[in-house]
């Protein structure tokens, strides 16, 4: 099952950098607002240790890991709700996502511009989640006249309509939706009928350099931030150096670097996750396919849910 996680952020904070280095591709990363106008989509394979396990001991011919659709989205800017900047284009690639990436800026480089002419990762996290709430809002503009309508000729549940305006008091508050339905606040399946963009899960990856991988109080602060979604600290420089190397070559780079895992492959694992699918492993003499499957539908006959270690 392919899914789609779009990579998105404001210009210049290491968005096709980062797409280059996770999907192995060759896009355009260049210093200055746009250089992503459409949408580039690369297919990531789940590294998984126990596929190799499985293949060693049935002897099988073929690997089928699971695979995460990564989409280099176009920078956004302040406006972009209003169509400023590509906000058309920005905003409707990412309705067609299944979770957002959202690339921040924490490094310094004074070869880099950054659009807002400051290194703050608060407030360009803002400036993306003001632009997604307001866009969300004009959505529901439409949607909740619709569902009382409804309501009142009993073609839809009372509930429905009380959630969405539940929606549009949190929207209004200058919440991102996602966070309350994490903790319980929204019910997730009513909320995703309504297509509202701040609903979708969010991913936060902090593009750092050498000093703010070794800060981790900084982190900390970060992490906070944006909780409960999930944030991934890595530097884009380093991880695009990193593909470039044979297996061998790169595990003994970040072993110098004191890292036990690439940022990559955590943002690839952590992505998986995010969109909350469970896994299934079947073997054969042909191929070793890794099956995924929603956690919130029934599991494919004949499978159970793993748990267990090989």
């Amino acid at each position: 099952m392919a899914l789609t996680i779009g990579i998105a952020g404001l210009p210049n904070v290491g968005k096709s950098t980062i797409f280059n280095a996770l999907t192995r591709a060759n896009v355009l990363a260049a210093n200055y607002p746009f250089a992503t106008i459409d949408p580039n989509v690369g297919v990531v394979p789940l590294p998984d240790p126990r596929l190799q396990v499985l293949s060693d001991m049935f002897q099988s011919e073929k690997i089928v890991p699971a695979t995460v659709s990564f989409v280099d989205i176009a920078g956004i800017v302040k406006g972009a709700s209003q169509g400023e900047g590509l906000g058309n284009k920005f905003l409707a690639n990412i309705r067609e996502a299944d979770a957002i990436c959202q690339v921040t800026r924490a490094f310094t480089d004074p070869d880099v511009v950054h659009v807002e002419g400051k290194i703050d990762p608060a407030s360009d996290i803002e400036t993306i989640s003001t632009e997604l709430i307001l866009a969300d809002l004009q959505t529901l503009e439409n949607t909740i006249p619709r569902l009382r309508k409804e309501v009142s000729g009993k073609k839809t549940p009372k509930e429905v309509l009380a959630e969405a305006e539940k929606c549009e008091e949190y929207l209004n508050a200058g919440t991102v939706l996602s966070k309350e339905i994490a903790v319980g606040n929204l019910d997730r399946d009513i909320v995703k009928t309504f297509q509202l963009m701040t609903s979708k899960p969010f991913i936060y990856v902090f593009n750092m350099d050498a000093a703010g991988l070794a800060d981790k109080a900084k982190q900390a602060e970060l992490a906070a931030l944006v909780s409960p979604a999930e944030a991934i600290f890595l530097d884009g420089a380093f991880e695009a150096e990193l593909v470039e190397l044979d297996a061998e070559d790169a595990q003994e780079m970040l072993a110098d670097a004191g890292i036990k895992e690439s940022g990559l492959d955590k943002l690839a694992r952590v992505g998986f996750n995010t969109l909350g699918l469970q896994t299934f492993l079947t073997a054969g003499e042909k191929r070793i396919p890794r099956l995924d499957h929603s956690s919130g539908r029934h599991r494919p006959a004949g499978c159970r849910r793993d748990s267990h270690r090989l």
